[in-house]
């Protein structure tokens, strides 16, 4: 395991690469004003075709497992997310998603016994700060509403995190079919939201007919998959320090094809944001301490334990 661990990280890197490229998808190819539309369209169909490749429903304590990631994840994590960037000015709402490696390293000590060390908070904190110099602009008054939901939206993305590394996955199951449960169970979830709150589909053109299959195939599909299968080998925090990607190649992309300037400051961000999430790649695991027990039987316990000793670890 420790030999493939560099292919691993850098398979798993290629999830929060592919997200960083929503913003310039959504902004060039898709109707404006249907954030919870796209984030449908990202979900279900990604999800009913996993589900159809795989053949594989969960199992008994999984069926409530599986929605409960689904919401995580998927379900709440989406449209908390798009509410955050449609209220928040400027990248504030990239700016909070990048705390998300401390909400990871504080439920990892609630909820696996991982208590933090201060390298890991130390690069948790410069991440954030790389990422602000990045994304983040002087543009308006910060609104509580926006604010809440990014927050809302990483802690449910951090806890689906900490709980799949948790719960890992049913005996015989492979990440392809978790991932389908989880997206299918988000996109179910999402469905009614969009439906209430932005009334029916709107008419789609052949660019946004594309910008769709891109978003439920490559940029959920696919990178869902990738992050769910690396949570099967790396730690909650190896998997958490790897979503700043995401907003550092949404700049790089938005410089590369939208022709928006990159500042040395932003530079510099950059240059920070990636180191600490190099350095959360090389950071031994954090010490264990008593554990509390009330999520599962003694057996379940000791499996679970079992799993983390050989590397079966975990949104978005």
């Amino acid at each position: 395991m420790a030999a493939n661990r560099p292919a691993l990280i850098a398979l798993t890197a290629l999830a929060p690469v592919s997200w960083g490229t929503t913003y310039a998808v959504t902004t060039e190819f898709l109707p404006p004003d249907r954030p919870l539309f796209t984030g449908l369209m990202r979900a279900l169909p990604a999800g009913l075709l996993l589900l159809a490749l795989t053949r594989v429903l969960p199992r008994g304590a999984w069926w409530w497992k599986a929605a409960v990631l689904g919401a995580l994840n998927i379900g709440a994590f989406f449209p908390l997310l798009f509410l955050a960037a449609y209220r928040l000015p400027g990248g504030m709402a990239a700016v909070v998603s990048s705390i998300g490696p401390l909400f990871v390293l504080g439920l990892s000590a609630l909820l696996l016994g991982q208590r933090p060390t201060t390298r890991s908070v130390l690069a948790g904190v410069v991440a954030a700060f790389g990422v602000s110099l990045v994304v983040l602009k002087a543009a308006g008054a910060l609104d509580p509403l926006g604010a809440l939901a990014a927050l809302a939206s990483t802690a449910s993305m951090s806890t689906g995190t900490v709980l799949s590394k948790r719960w890992g996955r049913p005996d015989g199951v492979g990440p392809l079919a978790l991932t389908g449960w989880q997206l299918t169970a988000g996109g179910l979830l999402i469905a009614p939201l969009a439906l209430l709150a932005e009334g029916t589909p709107p008419a789609l053109d052949g660019p946004a007919v594309g910008g769709y299959l891109y978003l439920a195939l490559a940029n959920t599909a696919v990178a869902y998959w990738l992050w769910f299968r690396g949570m099967g080998g790396l730690s909650a925090t190896q998997i958490t320090f790897l979503g700043p990607l995401s907003p550092l190649t949404a700049a790089v992309v938005g410089w590369a094809a939208l022709g928006e300037a990159l500042t040395p400051v932003q530079l510099a961000g950059m240059a920070l944001a990636f180191g600490a999430t190099v350095a959360g790649q090389l950071m031994p695991r954090g010490r264990t301490v008593a554990e509390p027990r009330p999520f599962s039987s003694p057996a379940q316990s000791s499996r679970k334990d079992s799993m983390d000793l050989t590397g079966a670890t975990l949104r978005r």
